[in-house]
């Protein structure tokens, strides 16, 4: 993705929570970036950032988008709460930064990737694995491999917001949180063309107003042929594991947070990867950098629109008991 970009750089955040403050500490320490503005419904977190920062707080985002002179926003919000941010930063010709999923619904993520289309304005997608020094050493030893499976897995706790545990407002553990690895999945082998799942709530029943499954497992046929199985658990009482396994016949390629392994018929290879430094690397896709800067592995919103087409068939095998669905072409 090549991007122009100005000398100095206005920053506003729509969406003022954890992972929102965690891409503003990133951002704070580029050069050449100011945080400006800061919009959240809970406006005490509004004026907490933008106190700290020296920036303006509101609470209605068009209200922001229409006072302030911004040149980027960062959209942090629960997949439910997407309605016309992207529309309307779109329109007022701001670049668009937002976390993934780019919404809770397909109809809603066509219409924010249109909106961005027509109006033609810098675009990416928090999916941070496409960020790791290690996933383009993976993509480029894989390239002209035939993969035969892949195996993925997201193994951990149950986040802390509200929102997370309520399927109509988050999609549960696959849409919200898993995506990271079907999109890394997409990204290294192909697009994936029919899904067939199964989901259960098996541990966390004494949790209030819980809807959402706490296991899940998912089948998946690439276009390419390869078939693989990607799981997830929030069920766990503690961290455990997150990752990609891609086998081909004479290269496995392991990705997870602590680095990326090579195994090969003449040994096995460990690169090691800084997480948070992945993570600065992700804000630092706006720093101003003479007028281009370029990053082919970044998703861009109608990238992240196709790997949200592959979660919500996921979803929707589950609610079938797990009969395929085909991922809808988007």
């Amino acid at each position: 993705m090549e991007v122009v970009l100005l000398s100095s750089v206005r920053i506003g955040f729509i969406g003022c929570g954890g992972i929102a403050t965690m891409h503003m500490n990133n951002l704070s320490r580029i050069d050449g970036v100011e945080l400006v503005a800061f919009c959240d419904v809970d406006e005490g977190r509004a004026k907490s950032a933008a106190e700290r920062f020296k920036g303006n707080a509101y609470t209605d985002h068009q209200a922001m988008l229409e006072k302030e002179r911004l040149d980027a926003v960062y959209i942090c919000i629960p997949p439910n709460a997407h309605t016309d941010q992207e529309i309307l930063a779109a329109q007022a010709r701001v670049a668009v930064f937002v976390e993934k999923p780019v919404a809770r619904t397909l109809e809603k993520a066509l219409e924010v990737r249109d909106a961005i289309a027509r109006f033609g304005v810098i675009n990416a997608v928090g999916y941070h694995f496409r960020y790791f020094d290690g996933t383009d050493l993976a993509k480029e030893r894989l390239q002209g491999k035939t993969v035969g499976m892949v195996m993925g897995y997201w193994m951990g706790g149950l986040p802390g917001a509200y929102w997370w545990r309520r399927l109509e407002m988050s999609g549960g553990q696959i849409v919200e949180q898993t995506t990271h690895i079907f999109d890394l999945a997409r990204y290294l082998v192909g697009d994936i063309a029919r899904v067939s799942a199964a989901t259960a709530l098996r541990a966390l029943h004494d949790v209030p107003d819980l809807n959402v499954p706490d296991v899940g497992v998912v089948n998946v046929w690439f276009a390419n042929g390869a078939i693989g199985c990607i799981a997830n658990t929030c069920m766990l009482k503690l961290g455990y594991t997150t990752g990609l396994h891609i086998l081909t016949p004479d290269l496995i390629t392991e990705i997870t947070w602590g680095g990326v392994k090579f195994w090969s018929p003449i040994g096995r290879k460990k690169c090691a990867i800084n997480a948070m430094g992945t993570f600065t690397r992700v804000s630092s896709s706006w720093k101003p950098c003479g007028r281009k800067i370029s990053r082919s592995s970044a998703a861009t919103t109608p990238i992240a629109v196709k790997t949200l087409a592959v979660t919500l068939a996921a979803l929707e095998s589950a609610d079938k008991g797990g009969t395929p669905v085909e991922v809808p072409s988007v």
